[in-house]
């Protein structure tokens, strides 16, 4: 049985220096819910004593209070620490969870088996080097089996254990196994999974978890503690180029200038060559420096900081490779994206990408498929809804430097992030960069805005319209327009209506082609205002998030917010168009206002109550707002 060493006792210097030296293993236990993944946590810390006395009184008490194995003890309660999971008796959260044996360290991630919680579990799988898979033999294999194998998959985790769980409840039957076996064999070659060991157990017996239990005399493979002690520990990322993500530009005196950052992988020493990315200015390392004093050399694994013998510009987020083998660089990708949030992923709407320490902005620009877990199957997608895994295209704000994920988690693995809320809302892997991406440069102009500006005698701006329909938007827009015009000032409106008979004629007013025409509309108002136009956008512009991203495309204080503000009763009262009937007739779906939403703004630039004004009051007072707050 695997056990705490006895020279803890006897010589704990010698114990010290052993267990200093242990390699460690990273793993997971995943699979479906109520497979046993807590419990099997739990049988391993008890069975490796690593558990004190009084953890096993409160386990034993707990046992009997909140348990699930009628007053004997219940592992699982050991790693579900939550009062939501003790009382539901499931798993919500990660939890990891130290323990060691004569021959190696671990540290596990119990994650949730619930679809809706599959964000823990990737979160748990993104720093694993092995897996176990569980299975709950009376079952057999789920579509949440199916789901995180394939994120196993997806995720690189190349040392799988298919856990076949709760044998002592089909009577060690061993045709049981082997059809679950031949089962997941198949769907294992499919997704990629080029090879694991199946071990029948039961964790909350024992049998075949540190020991080979004498109740399956037909298996003859390792119990999982001898997997686990026995498992490989990939450690080849030294071989590699070196590369090292920038996360802090340290800068302590005015004397002293460095980099700090995680060694991806590679090795590095004073006078090795190297190039920051994506800028591409190389130097020569000067020092290695730790707080432990300077090094001769630095490898994968290691936390250092490098100074350099130039003065070269270098931000977090920015990529030190070595200067003959630099990574690519680039704005636009194909990648697999796994999508966490209720709220559905829209291509156009802006997120935030983040990988490793540097965050850009980001658009889905494509999804290109998503994949039926259970079949494998690529069907076309307009959206990623929660918990599905899609392949899509990605453009960012600006070029980053990156490796495909299979080659580096470290500088392939992203995270998305919800511009307004902060949210974590997807996770994804980097394949390659976009030809096209390769192929398209900005092509430098000898006269800009301001001079385009100048020539008018006028600020650019945008005055962006937005409300209910039948709030008045484009009466007042154009009335404002009548004014500028009055005053000499050059002016475009771009109304919703108008915009849909040309460009964005092709587009619906599902959520997806509202997304895009917000979309559109914003970059052509950004070409306006670049050649000095004041701009007028008079649309509806229903969601938060695509007003934040087209503010967000222009000059600080170029972009001005109007909210047309008119409550929903009277703008259907006023129902110039006749839109409001039809909707309530269910003759026109996805109206807003009625079956889809209208986020209003919540500090919009300008505010107009149209109970309170006409719209020539309106104008008169958007007009004398824009003349007094030129920026």
């Amino acid at each position: 049985m695997a056990h705490v060493s006895d020279l803890i006792a006897t010589d704990i210097g010698a114990y010290l220096e052993q267990h200093q030296h242990k390699s460690l293993l990273r793993f997971l236990t995943c699979g479906s819910v109520d497979d046993g993944k807590s419990t099997l946590i739990g049988r391993l810390l008890y069975d490796s004593k690593m558990i004190f006395e009084d953890q096993l009184a409160a386990l034993e008490a707990d046992s009997k209070k909140v348990g699930t194995q009628g007053g004997d003890i219940d592992f699982a309660l050991l790693v579900d620490g939550l009062a939501a999971e003790r009382e539901q008796g499931i798993t919500i959260d990660v939890a990891y969870r130290f323990f060691s044996t004569d021959k190696r360290k671990f540290i596990v991630a119990d994650t949730p088996g619930h679809e809706q919680y599959t964000r823990n579990m990737v979160t748990g799988a993104s720093t694993a080097d092995a897996a176990v898979i569980l299975i709950d033999a009376r079952k057999g294999v789920l579509t949440q089996t199916r789901r995180h194998s394939y994120l196993v998959s997806l995720l690189g985790i190349r040392h799988v254990v298919l856990a076949i769980n709760k044998m002592d409840l089909v009577d060690w039957d061993k045709e049981v196994f082997a059809a679950i076996l031949a089962e997941y064999q198949a769907f294992a070659e499919q997704i990629g999974i080029k090879g694991f060991t199946a071990i029948p157990m039961s964790a909350l017996k024992g049998d075949n978890i540190t020991e080979r239990s004498d109740k399956a005399s037909w298996y003859a493979g390792p119990p999982l503690m001898e997997w686990l002690e026995s498992v490989p520990v990939e450690d080849d990322l030294r071989e590699k180029p070196f590369r090292m993500p920038v996360q802090w530009v340290n800068r302590p005196n005015l004397d002293f200038r460095g980099f700090s950052g995680f060694v991806a992988s590679g090795l590095i020493a004073p006078g090795d060559k190297v190039r920051a990315l994506p800028s591409g200015r190389e130097s020569t390392v000067a020092r290695i420096v730790t707080k432990d004093g300077d090094l001769p050399r630095a490898v994968a694994g290691q936390s250092i900081t490098l100074t350099l013998t130039d003065e070269i510009d270098i931000s977090r987020g920015d990529v030190i490779t070595a200067a003959g083998e630099p990574v690519p660089v680039a704005d636009q990708f194909e990648a697999t994206i796994v999508w966490f949030d209720e709220e559905a992923m829209l291509p156009g709407r802006g997120y935030l990408l983040k990988l490793g320490a540097r965050t850009v902005g980001v658009q889905v620009t494509e999804p290109k498929y998503k994949v039926n877990v259970n079949t494998l199957e690529h069907l076309a997608a307009t959206r990623l809804e929660l918990n599905e895994i899609g392949i899509c295209n990605l453009s960012i704000d600006a070029p980053i430097a990156f490796e495909a994920y299979e080659d580096s988690k470290d500088l392939g693995g992203f995270i998305l992030i919800d511009r307004l809320s902060n949210r974590t809302v997807g996770a994804g892997m980097l394949h390659f960069a976009l030809r096209r991406s390769q192929n398209v440069h900005w092509q430098a102009l000898d006269i800009d805005k301001a001079t385009r500006a100048s020539l008018k005698g006028q600020t650019p701006r945008v005055v962006w319209f937005t409300g209910l329909s039948g709030s008045g938007k484009s009466t007042i827009a154009n009335l404002v327009e009548k004014r500028l015009h009055a005053d000499g000032r050059h002016t475009y409106i771009l109304d919703g209506d108008n915009v849909r008979h040309g460009l964005n004629k092709d587009l619906g007013f599902t959520e997806e082609g509202r997304v895009e025409n917000i979309r559109r509309v914003a970059e052509v108002a950004k070409l306006m205002a670049d050649a000095g136009l004041i701009v007028l956008v008079s649309f509806i512009s229903p969601f938060r998030a695509e007003r934040r991203a087209a503010r967000e495309l222009m000059a600080p204080g170029e972009f001005v917010e109007v909210f047309v503000d008119t409550p929903i009763a009277e703008a259907e009262r006023r129902d110039v168009k006749g839109l409001y009937k039809k909707a309530r007739a269910g003759q026109l779906k996805n109206f807003t206002g009625v079956d889809s939403p209208y986020e209003a703004p919540e500090h919009p630039d300008i505010r107009v109550d149209t109970l309170a004004v006409s719209p020539e009051q309106a104008a008169e007072e958007i007009v004398a707002w824009l003349e007094r707050e030129r920026p």
